[in-house]
């Protein structure tokens, strides 16, 4: 993990000398859940108590979400609309006759720009950067009369608006939310009139590895079409030693040139265990001003998908171990910080991870530098998701975010796919359901990006009837949770892998309510049939009707998670023609589509919680993937098990080390060798015989000279449990001014009923405040027990609150709280 922290480290020098010019505008901004009658109300002068006062705004920071807590609020549906912001800017533009430009990294869905009362842009898509030159407007304020009462200050008002429109990409039938906000950070940047605006890197490497060849061609922002300047490159390998120096004369243009092509001896080659990268630094000189360095950065690396067999990358095969990210965060929805953004990063790549799909469409530009800088293989998608194809507005959109994709992260090494869609088999949001018709415009798109760049491939995933048109083909395979059983993976793999030419496995997993385990989580999957198909079909998603599948009859346990992980995990392991696949996925997410879930409004297959707590899943992955020595005894979140007095009981430890010894309550009970082979956990599981009372279990496990410890203590209960009649609360943490609150559902005889799955809500009256909404184990009100008992958070705010707890036909429960208490 040291030298992960120590790559992301460095990356915030790069992308700090990628921005000397460049401001982020966080502070100092005003938030409105709605609309205007028009901009004017947003700048008119105002005085306190006046019609013109109203309404009323409040003070936000950037980046922002319309939708940080409504999308997982369990009793409405999410907000989709419009919403304005506000700011003033002080303006100080270094260079003589200079440039002044927003930079938006990203904004959901529609956006329209203002400078004063003067509409400067619009934009729509709420996925790619772009950019917005403010000179001129800010110019035509300045000299206005109105300037006057704003001291020197330009007022910048934004609209964002998410509102459903079906000629938008994605579709709003899509399983996850499209948030609304100025959601990721928003630059103010300063150039020169001439100045740089595209580097474009191109390296390639011969399949010795001997010789590597670099091209570079740029474009330039020159509105007043201003004549000759000279570029300066220099180029450096990855210890900062010189490689080439070059200066060129150019002769500035909008449209991309190619400006210089060399070749380096040896080149150091860029891979997930050594993400060797290059770095070019540019500083353009005209009469106008010097641009100030601007820094990109590249690698040397070759891959090839072999045809109906491996992945191979700078000539060796390389399993593809992958996961999924959505940009998505408990408490603030999709504006996620830097620090947020990095922290997710450095867990992905601390489970084994190499391979990513970002799903469903361009993500923020740090976690492209994150994923160069640790390591970890990319396929980036256009927001195409589900729901057909729509008229010329929605496909011009489509066309122009695949453009600003490719462009914009043309640069990244991590990056060896486009993908072109999701599911786009999907009817429902048309009248028309074409099939040639998406199949035309998919091949539409696969030549644009291939135009585009030709050193990557295309793909797409889940829609049959397109399969052969891109380069690299994900079919639907989801055995053991939308249908069969997860036994039947692997032959439904190697059939996909002879029936198209390059396959690769995105999406494949199973849900679980965190903190919820099961003693027998097949106990209810009797019935589901095998032989008839592993792919999800139109309804599998939902929690009645259809054939019997564990989606709909499992208990979504995260017993059954890790079983099905692990299941899929050693057979990948047997398959020598495999590519690779794509755990769906990372993090639970915020999705309308899922209302009846255990936690409402919330995907719940990620292997960590929605605000990175790692749920047990994280450690099967770690125990195949992960190089750092590691071992994890199942059931950290499993305070109480159960059974008859004398019943033996399965102890699973999750490690990649050799062997492992267990001791129960100090008492040693025998070593046990690894073997992936060995289902489950891979051989390490002990069987104790069990009876009333506490346990604590620890584990020591050997890697070489590394030795590994983990503990639990949990309480075996053999008595049996009648019907669930009493709900109960009590505090069980208290941390400064946040209490933790732990409902319990028991019989009439007060004996916790274990495998209760009623649905509670959580109530609070007084001066504190329920920290719910945030799509989390422990931050929702209403949800589904995990064995008889669920958790909430509260901040008592200084004061006396009383805590309610409910659920149909069980009398409520109370508990009063003050911040004393404890």
């Amino acid at each position: 993990m040291a030298k992960y922290l120590l790559a992301a480290g460095m990356l915030l020098v790069t992308l700090s000398l990628r921005a000397q010019q460049s401001t982020r505008l966080t502070g100092g901004w005003e938030f409105l859940k709605g609309d205007l009658g028009g901009v004017w109300e947003a700048v008119r002068p105002v005085t306190a108590g006046s019609p013109e006062s109203v309404p009323l705004w409040d003070s936000v920071a950037l980046p922002h979400c319309f939708n940080a807590r409504d999308a997982v609020d369990p009793d409405q549906n999410y907000y989709e609309g419009p919403g304005w912001y506000r700011t003033q800017l002080q303006l100080k533009n270094p260079y003589k006759n200079g440039r002044i430009l927003l930079h938006f990294e990203g904004a959901g869905q529609k956006t329209n720009v203002y400078v004063y009362t003067q509409e400067v842009a619009t934009h729509t898509g709420g996925y790619d950067e772009w950019t917005v030159d403010i000179t001129d407007a800010v110019k035509a304020f300045t000299k206005s009369p109105d300037s006057k009462r704003f001291k020197g200050r330009v007022p910048l008002e934004i609209r964002c608006d998410n509102s459903r429109d079906l000629q938008m990409i994605p579709s709003d039938m899509s399983d996850f939310t499209v948030h609304g906000g100025l959601y990721r950070y928003l630059n103010l940047v300063y150039v020169p009139a001439l100045s740089l605006d595209e580097v474009h890197i191109l390296p390639r490497v011969d399949a010795g590895g001997s010789t590597g060849t670099v091209q570079i061609s740029t474009a330039f922002r020159n509105p007043d079409h201003l004549g000759e300047a000279v570029l300066r490159l220099k180029i450096k390998d990855p210890q900062g030693k010189m490689v080439r120096e070059e200066e060129r004369r150019v002769q500035p243009q909008g449209e991309m040139q190619k400006l210089l092509s060399f070749t380096v001896n040896k080149p150091q080659l860029w891979s997930p265990s050594d993400p060797a990268l290059y770095t070019v630094e540019a500083v353009l000189l005209s009469p106008d001003g010097t641009q100030q360095t601007r820094q990109e950065t590249f690698g040397f690396r070759q891959f090839t998908f072999m045809e109906h067999g491996p992945f191979m990358l700078n000539g060796k095969r390389l399993l593809l171990r992958g996961t999924h990210r959505h940009q998505d965060g408990a408490g603030v929805g999709a504006a996620e910080t830097e620090a947020m953004i990095r922290r997710e990063m450095l867990l992905i790549k601390a489970m084994g991870v190499n391979f990513i799909r970002l799903a469903h469409y361009q993500q923020s530009p740090l976690v492209l530098h994150l994923c160069d800088s640790l390591g970890i293989l990319v396929w980036e998608e256009l927001a195409w998701c589900r729901g057909g194809l729509g008229g010329e507005t929605y496909k011009t959109q489509a066309r122009r975010m695949l453009t600003n994709m490719i462009n914009q992260h043309y640069n990244h090494p991590a990056v060896i796919i486009w993908s072109l869609g999701n599911e786009n088999d999907w009817p429902g949001d048309f009248a028309e359901f074409d099939r040639q018709k998406i199949r035309a415009f998919m091949k539409e798109l696969n030549d644009l990006a291939h135009r585009l760049d030709s050193s990557r491939l295309t793909a797409i995933r889940r829609c049959d009837f397109c399969k052969d048109i891109v380069d690299v083909y994900s079919p639907s395979i989801w055995a053991g949770w939308y249908s069969g059983r997860y036994t039947e993976y692997r032959d439904a793999t190697e059939k996909w892998i002879r029936q198209v030419p390059r396959f690769l496995h995105a999406e494949w997993g199973a849900d679980s309510h965190a903190r919820r385990h099961a003693e027998d989580p097949y106990a209810r999957l009797g019935g589901i049939p095998t032989g008839q198909g592993v792919a999800e079909k139109a309804g599998d998603a939902a929690l009645s009707g259809g054939k019997a599948r564990a989606s709909r009859d499992g208990d979504w346990s995260e017993t059954y998670q890790c079983d099905l992980i692990d299941w899929y995990l050693q057979e990948q392991e047997r398959m020598p023609d495999l590519t690779g696949s794509a755990y769906w996925i990372f993090k639970d997410f915020a999705t309308p589509l899922r209302p009846d879930n255990p936690l409402p409004y919330v995907n719940q297959k990620g292997v960590v919680e929605r605000d990175l707590r790692p749920k047990e899943a994280y450690y099967v992955f770690q125990s195949y993937w992960s190089d750092q020595p590691m071992v994890h005894i199942y059931g950290h979140t499993w305070p109480t098990r159960w059974g008859a007095a004398g019943k033996k009981e399965t102890v699973k430890v999750y490690s990649n080390c050799a062997e492992a010894e267990l001791f129960v309550n100090g008492r040693s009970y025998g070593r046990k060798k690894r073997d992936s082979h060995d289902f489950p956990a891979a051989g390490l599981r002990w069987e104790l015989p069990m009876q009333e009372g506490d346990y604590t279990l620890r584990v020591v496990a050997r890697k070489g000279r590394v030795t590994v410890t983990d503990s639990i203590a949990f309480h075996y209960q053999t008595a049996q449990w009648g019907s669930p009649a009493r709900l109960s609360l009590r505090q069980v943490n208290s941390s400064g001014d946040t209490a933790t609150v732990e409902a319990t559902l028991t019989d009439s005889h007060g004996i916790p009923c274990l495998d209760a799955r009623n649905v509670v809500r959580f109530g609070l009256t007084g001066d504190g405040v329920l920290l719910d909404d945030l799509g989390t184990s422990d931050g929702s009100r209403k949800l589904e027990l995990y064995n008889g008992r669920a958790l909430i958070r509260m901040k008592k705010q200084g004061g006396r609150s009383v805590i309610s707890i409910s659920s149909r036909g069980i009398p409520s429960a109370f508990l009063d709280l003050s911040s004393g208490s404890r």
